[in-house]
């Protein structure tokens, strides 16, 4: 028994002797980090208690926070506001969070005002908003329904439904033109965001609910339940998926596709890979909690965004 021990041990050593840890960790002062991204030198870090805390990344400083207002749960109490993610265009935060009423809210943050493009009043369960460009966001709603809005009319230009199955997650490619919606089913669905038509399904790399997705070049990555990231080349046809030993909670591409990583184990360390080669690139240990998504700046570095106060900064070594 003790000899199973040592063993155990010894090999449990030179698994963690393979890891790459990151190069910085970020923490917010409260809460849980639910979505993060990157602009000129900043990380923007979005919480469930209803702040975004803003990182120098050059003086590794927290140099602002934005704070929602509360609002108030069933029971006629005060909480903070859940942010569900955020996107930024043209110095303009988009900013999705939790309304009164179990509706959503949508916020753009400019010039250091808060002005509210969607509250509650508008009745909408929104997991989901992105730009689409400086007048147009895409919200998706847990029904599946896919919305393009004109934040300055505050009207809808078309809705669609993707999919009869529960919505999960969605991603836009580079340009903006193709969203990629993924739901419970395990199919993704790339819709055209000029008109909301169906330009095609992607299926069979994913059998079960698809909790995260990325679209950059040419390549759509998912994380499933199935303990799958699947990889769907759109250029060459090429689909593929890569195994994990736990659920894919998280995924990320490059800007250009050509990198990806996916949370691979039950202790959440994030594996990169060649879409084209298949070739393993490195293992990163990330912090023990899920990992919500993976964020790259660039071709040699990224971020790993876990449900923690915690932000890391990675580089490919």
């Amino acid at each position: 028994m003790k000899y199973v021990f040592f063993l155990l041990m010894m090999f449990s050593s030179i698994y963690a002797k393979g890891l790459i840890k990151s190069e910085y960790i970020y923490t917010i002062s409260s809460g849980l980090v639910t979505d993060i991204l990157y602009n000129k030198q900043k990380l923007y870090c979005a919480a469930d208690d209803g702040k975004i805390e803003i990182f120098d990344t050059k003086s590794k400083k927290n140099i602002k926070t934005i704070k929602l207002d509360k609002i108030k749960d069933f029971m006629g109490d005060e909480i903070d506001s859940k942010i569900f993610s955020i996107d930024m265009l043209n110095g303009s935060l988009l900013i999705l969070s939790q309304d009164n009423g179990g509706y959503s809210r949508v916020h753009i943050y400019k010039s250091s005002i808060l002005h509210v493009i969607i509250s509650g009043s508008d009745s909408l369960n929104i997991i989901k908003a992105k730009f689409i460009d400086k007048d147009n966001i895409l919200i998706a709603l847990i029904s599946n329904d896919v919305i393009s809005y004109n934040i300055k009319t505050k009207k809808k230009n078309w809705t669609t439904q993707a999919s009869m199955s529960k919505f999960s997650n969605f991603a836009l490619n580079n340009d903006k033109t193709l969203a990629a919606i993924a739901d419970e089913s395990g199919e993704v669905h790339l819709l055209s965001t000029k008109n909301g038509k169906k330009v095609k399904t992607l299926s069979g790399q994913n059998v079960d609910n698809i909790f995260s997705i990325d679209f950059k070049g040419d390549v759509v990555l998912t994380g499933g339940q199935d303990r799958r990231a699947g990889v769907y080349n759109l250029k060459n046809g090429d689909a593929y998926y890569k195994a994990s030993q736990f659920f894919v909670y998280g995924v990320g591409l490059s800007p250009s596709g050509k990198i990806a990583a996916y949370s691979s184990d039950i202790n959440n360390d994030v594996e990169l890979f060649s879409t084209n080669t298949k070739e393993v690139l490195g293992k990163y240990k990330a912090n023990k909690m899920i990992v919500n998504s993976i964020y790259f700046i660039n071709e040699r570095e990224f971020f790993i965004n876990s449900s923690s106060p915690k932000v890391g900064y990675y580089k490919i070594k």
